[in-house]
């Protein structure tokens, strides 16, 4: 049966191959599952087992006994049709019937007669078959010791004309007891009713494997698209958090009497140029002031100011876990807040990394205390200084 499904599945897969290249592992998955159920379905088909009912009649002295039930069932391969004969046991010790040499003690004044034989030591085929060469027209097999009255469809090869039932253990040696003390037994099977085997134990395995591989691919998925939702409200939050958090900070145009764009001007440290008029600069929070477009990008990439390290995400209520990274905050932001560029376009575009530039800056700074700038200095030497 799973050599059937397998030949089955990769036949049809293989027809598939090409089609399911590029598809998602939980559709190449559907597609198997859809092949062996469509393979377990030809390999399994539903088969037909009728029961047997057995008047069984003891002839003890002049007194006769009856007992009549539903109390056996018909082989797959067995003639379905009433039967009335005398039951007779196999000569010897064994009650198996299995070698060829067998002979049966029927009566001479008896033409039919049915085979009374123990399951067991080989198969079903050769005992029916040893026991119709020697002219029995049925032939009775009991289960084995310990089984009570348990009873299963027999398989055997079909033999034309030949009626094979098996009963319980125990009805099967209370015969045989009978038999043994010379007590006439006769018995008729008549066809009882028709029963119908969906599944077999192969394919209830089948099914409890397969039901549990799918709800396990269910679950997977479902707790996967709820993370990924519950992860996409997470960032949703957060960026709407930094953008408020951003429009608290003060925005700035320069003019032309600022201070800052005079000889005395100071330049940004993050690009190292100086102020002009009409430029857009933030003020943070511990009032240092820089180029918005330089500013907003080194904030979300440190999140401290590059003069005092001063937290500003912090001072603006912002908390960021370590997982994020910095680095997902600029790509977060990076179309909430025109002028932030993602981490890779910063190292392409920007000869100097960040890191650098930090240095770069005490550097300025500290050369801004040994050397500071008089007030009668002209704007060259001011911006030499710098």
């Amino acid at each position: 049966w799973l050599y059937c499904i397998c030949c089955q599945a990769e036949r049809e897969m293989n027809l598939l191959k090409t089609g399911t290249q590029r598809a998602t592992p939980a559709s190449s998955w559907l597609v198997t599952f859809s092949v062996l159920w469509l393979g377990s379905q030809n390999c399994c088909r539903a088969s037909a087992v009728w029961t047997a009912y057995m008047n069984i009649t003891f002839h003890v002295g002049h007194r006769v006994l009856s007992e009549l039930g539903e109390t056996g069932v018909f082989g797959r391969s067995s003639t379905l049709k009433r039967l009335v004969g005398v039951i007779v046991l196999p000569e010897g010790k064994t009650q198996n019937a299995c070698s060829p040499n067998t002979n049966f003690s029927r009566p001479q004044n008896s033409k039919t007669w049915l085979a009374l034989v123990e399951r067991g030591s080989c198969p079903f085929t050769q005992k029916i078959k040893v026991a119709v060469e020697k002219g029995a027209s049925g032939v009775i097999i009991y289960n084995f010791p310990g089984t009570g009255n348990q009873v299963f469809p027999m398989t055997h090869q079909a033999f034309e004309d030949t009626v094979v039932v098996m009963i319980g253990n125990l009805k099967g040696t209370e015969i045989l007891h009978l038999i043994q003390k010379g007590v006439h037994v006769t018995v008729m099977v008549e066809v009882g009713r028709k029963h119908i085997i969906w599944m077999n134990h192969y394919f209830v395995s089948f099914v409890i494997v397969t039901t549990a591989t799918l709800a396990y691919f269910v679950f997977y998925h479902i707790r996967r698209v709820w993370v990924a939702r519950s992860q996409n409200r997470r960032w949703q939050r957060l960026a709407t958090n930094l953008k408020m958090a951003f429009g608290q900070l003060e925005l700035r145009v320069l003019k032309e009497r600022d201070e800052e764009v005079g000889p005395h001007g100071d330049s940004c440290v993050v690009c190292f140029e100086l102020y002009k008029p009409n430029d857009t600069v933030r003020v943070l929070t511990c009032k240092h002031f820089f180029h918005k477009n330089c500013i907003d990008p080194w904030i979300l990439a440190h999140g401290t100011c590059p003069m005092c390290k001063c937290d500003i995400l912090k001072a603006l209520g912002i908390q960021v876990d370590v997982e994020d990274g910095r680095e997902s905050l600029q790509v977060l932001m990076s179309d909430e807040l025109p002028g932030i560029v993602s981490p890779r376009e910063e190292e392409t575009n920007n000869e100097l990394p960040a890191a650098r530039r930090l240095d770069k800056v005490t550097h300025v700074e500290e050369a801004r205390e040994e050397h500071p700038t008089s007030p009668n200095a002209s704007p060259s030497n001011a911006g030499a200084a710098v």
